[in-house]
């Protein structure tokens, strides 16, 4: 009886489903608006974002800023940023990442995306 519940417990762990945070994903960006931006990035494949829990990463000068995110091998990660205080004016899939976008997302693979700039609009 007794190996039966071995068994069954075992089983249970090599087919309960694990995500593995095997590589990460560093988005390169730089805001050019006069204003702050904020923004966030959001996994097209699951239900996460980074920095998650309503949090959003600040854009405040004309640095390039690096976002190295613990991501999911394979996973399509894509970048939504809008000018504080307003989603009117936004970049790549905008606010709550709602928006469509062309090329502001890129696959996790360990890789570094080139620059992307939000120019003043």
């Amino acid at each position: 009886m007794m190996r039966k519940y071995v068994l069954i417990a075992l089983a249970a762990t090599l087919l309960t489903p694990t995500f593995t945070f095997a590589e990460s994903l560093t988005f390169r960006i730089r805001s050019y608006h006069p204003k702050q931006v904020n923004i966030a990035f959001y996994s097209q494949n699951r239900n996460h974002s980074w920095p998650g829990g309503g949090q959003v990463y600040v854009l405040d000068d004309y640095e390039v800023h690096d976002y190295s995110l613990g991501c999911i091998q394979g996973e399509k990660v894509c970048y939504g940023a809008w000018v504080r205080g307003s989603n009117a004016t936004y970049w790549g899939s905008g606010q709550g990442g709602k928006e469509g976008c062309q090329s502001c997302c890129f696959v996790c693979n360990g890789g570094t995306t080139p620059v992307r700039n939000l120019n003043a609009r």
